[in-house]
């Protein structure tokens, strides 16, 4: 079968599936089991399909009309232009996320705090940006924090980040120019609402602490100022319904200049805040 043909097969079943973008995931996954750059695949289209390929490739769709979303079929993610490695131990990072970089870098920062890194998409990215930073990373989980050290050698990073298991600030020291989080905030009466693709794969740790999620936030506006140099900044992702809430926990604890971003999509989607004066 050639890869064409392999591509159009996948591509029905995951149509046929209920699969939103059939046609994409379908040719990405094919270039995961093909091993060929997905910017390739045209390239590609009449090529021969070995046995091998064809069953990676079968499975692959099973596995994708089970919701798991292909980011965790090929084991890894684009963000930001890079490529990293994604395990179950991590959140799958949306591209929305992107909106928290973007406002890093305007104002740049040689001591980096990165909360709850996850896969450390936040702090290696920045990292990567800004060569003359130093970057502290924390999670409390060991397995995530293994995915980062993993992902900050593949970009080259390792040697200006510090991985830290810490619980928020517990086992932090110093002080940073920018404290950059995506912490869990998803409330418990949101779960039953989220998509198979995430409230069945993304551990629960990471979607959400409890209660109405705003629990992370309460934390962070209440210790960050011990641990931001000043006019240093905190930037933090929320939910789309959090705007108001988040920025009022700023306020209240002092922080100036606290401003709601939206995403590419209009939605409210991070927080930006200076140190209390």
């Amino acid at each position: 079968m050639i890869l064409r043909a392999l591509i159009a097969r996948g591509t029905s079943a995951l149509d046929q599936g209920g699969i939103p973008n059939a046609a994409r995931d379908a040719r990405l996954l094919a270039a995961h089991v093909c091993d060929i750059d997905p910017s390739r695949v045209t390239l590609h289209e009449m090529d021969e399909v070995s046995e091998a390929a064809i069953a990676r490739f079968d499975e692959a769709i099973t596995q994708r009309l089970n919701h798991r979303p292909v980011s965790r079929i090929i084991g890894a993610r684009q963000f930001w232009g890079r490529n990293f490695q994604i395990t179950d131990d991590v959140l799958d990072p949306r591209g929305d996320t992107e909106t928290l970089i973007a406002e890093a870098l305007k104002t740049p920062a040689k001591r980096i705090l990165d909360l709850g890194t996850g896969s450390g998409i936040l702090g290696i990215t920045l990292a990567a940006e800004q060569v003359d930073a130093l970057v502290v990373v924390t999670d409390i989980s060991k397995a995530a924090l293994a995915v980062a050290k993993t992902n900050a050698k593949r970009h080259h990073v390792e040697d200006r980040i510090e991985f830290i298991e810490s619980d928020w600030f517990d086992s932090l020291h110093g002080k940073f120019d920018l404290i950059i989080s995506n912490p869990p905030y998803i409330g418990e009466n949101e779960l039953e609402g989220l998509e198979p693709d995430v409230i069945d794969y993304d551990p629960m740790i990471s979607l959400t602490p409890g209660g109405d999620g705003l629990a992370p936030y309460r934390i962070i506006t209440g210790q960050a100022q011990n641990y931001l140099n000043k006019n240093g900044r905190v930037i933090v992702e929320i939910g789309h319904l959090q705007g108001n809430d988040v920025k009022n926990l700023f306020l209240n604890a002092g922080f100036t200049d606290v401003q709601i971003l939206q995403d590419l999509d209009g939605k409210d989607r991070a927080i930006v805040a200076k140190h209390p004066v």
